[in-house]
């Protein structure tokens, strides 16, 4: 295993869950996708460095995130734990991966980084955004391997 980059990291309290509503479990009732329902399908992502969620780091935060059902949008912006975090396009793709197996596939997902919080956010961003190179790294067994980790039940 390669040394840590973050050896110490802050750690933030989790959101309650949602309350569900009758309305919510009733699919006779058309429900748009909101920032919440996103935000739960990605809170509990692990990030591949500590046995912590990306919610517990504050890697993701429900108000970064738009969610437009009329042009059908999704678009996440996630805050690496340092600002030279090597593993952020692994955790990029780790959301993006996330969502395109839960989402209906009329939605394009944007996962990009918080800006001002990456050094190399530029370069990250290019990459995650690259359709052929985002499924160039699909096709990547070992890769796959390692986002289906990130996006498992979580560590604890």
């Amino acid at each position: 295993m390669t040394e840590l980059e973050n050896i110490n990291p802050n750690v933030y309290k989790k959101c309650e869950d949602r309350k569900l509503t009758k309305d919510d479990e009733d699919e006779d009732v058309v429900d748009p996708f909101d920032e919440r329902e996103i935000f739960d399908l990605i809170r509990n992502i692990n990030d591949p460095e500590h046995p912590l969620t990306l919610e517990e780091l504050h890697v993701l935060e429900q108000s970064l995130i738009t969610v437009d059902n009329d042009k059908n949008t999704v678009s996440i912006l996630f805050t690496p734990t340092i600002p030279h975090c090597s593993m952020a396009t692994l955790i990029g793709l780790s959301i993006r991966v996330k969502l395109l197996r839960a989402l209906p596939p009329r939605f394009k997902v944007s996962v990009e980084i918080n800006p001002g919080t990456h050094a190399s956010e530029h370069s990250v961003n290019k990459q995650l955004t690259d359709k052929e190179r985002v499924a160039a790294a699909l096709e990547n067994t070992h890769l796959m391997e390692v986002i289906n980790q990130c996006i498992g039940t979580p560590l604890k």
